[in-house]
């Protein structure tokens, strides 16, 4: 009886609310925590994230942070003494904005959180499927079917930015020796920047950044190893060594690539996945090994055209 009463719902996403057992009401939006299920009835989204939806909120995490300390770097300069606290005040406020956008969903209180699972691409854009059953009316049935992947990440951006508005600029002003009054900021100023271009980008593009982000994070790190090692002049793992910079710069990258890598498979076969990782060190060897073979050529070169 429920699922012939329900099934006259339009659209992928409007459905009836369950009251007391029985379905009543009108067709209409879900509300927020809850979904249409194949029946067209609201159902509370109460199943725990897959480990992939963990891994997109980690990367969609690790985006300001990363911003954060490429500026907090870029602005920095040699002189300053202040950039490694500056680096740590920056973990410091992405990873309690973490736990607080964890305590405040459902269940409230818990660093848990439930969720609906991502069934396909429509699944963040259900704006763009709310039906006209006569051609002329539109039932708005526009929700977060992806509950709460898609606005946990919004919450998680405004707890980063008032936390950052309230630490950053005290610690910058005492300890930000070495900088000009007017370059101290900065770092803050690019991050009022970030922030709306990150939640412009999660509103618009969370949908592709969900299935995309492994592949993302694959090629970012292989090209912004590459550019480092070679802006770096790093030919040899003596060079590599020689500043323990550069070794946090190859283990960052590293760590990277092993994400990267564990996001696109999935670990559904750790007997076959788990080899997988012994690939992560593999550009930056083969950059040196290639770099070694190159490096008499380009000095040959030089030598004739000298004489």
């Amino acid at each position: 009886m429920v699922v012939a009463m329900s099934s006259t719902c339009p659209g992928l996403y409007c459905g009836r609310m369950m009251v007391n057992g029985s379905v009543e009401g009108e067709c209409g939006v879900c509300p927020r925590g809850e979904r249409a299920n194949i029946q067209k009835v609201c159902e509370a989204c109460t199943e725990s994230p897959e480990l992939y939806d963990w891994l997109y909120l980690g990367f969609m995490a690790l985006l300001p942070l990363v911003l954060h300390w490429f500026f907090i770097e870029w602005y920095s300069g040699k002189k300053s003494s202040s950039a490694l606290l500056q680096h740590v005040t920056a973990m410091l406020e992405c990873s309690m904005s973490a736990v607080v956008t964890l305590l405040v969903t459902e269940p409230v209180g818990m660093l848990s959180i439930y969720s609906c699972r991502v069934q396909m691409l429509s699944d963040w854009y259900t704006m763009l499927y709310n039906p006209s059953p006569d051609y002329v009316n539109t039932l708005h049935c526009t929700q977060e079917a992806v509950y709460p992947l898609y606005t946990i990440v919004l919450i998680y951006y405004a707890f980063c930015l008032v936390l950052m508005m309230l630490l950053r600029p005290l610690l910058v002003k005492k300890m930000a020796c070495g900088l000009g009054k007017s370059d101290r900021f900065k770092s803050i100023y690019a991050a009022l920047y970030f922030f709306p271009i990150l939640t412009v980008l999660q509103a618009v593009g969370g949908g592709l950044l969900y299935y995309a982000f492994p592949y993302i994070i694959l090629v970012l790190s292989l090209v912004t190893l590459a550019v480092y090692m070679s802006a770096s002049e790093i030919q040899s793992f003596k060079n590599l060594a020689a500043k323990k910079k550069r070794l946090v710069v190859l283990f960052s990258h590293w760590l990277l690539h092993a994400y990267g890598i564990i996001s696109i498979s999935r670990l559904d076969k750790l007997e076959q996945d788990i080899p997988l990782l012994a690939l992560v060190p593999g550009p930056a060897l083969f950059y040196i090994a290639t770099a070694k073979f190159t490096e008499p050529s380009r000095i040959l070169s030089e030598g004739g055209n000298g004489h």
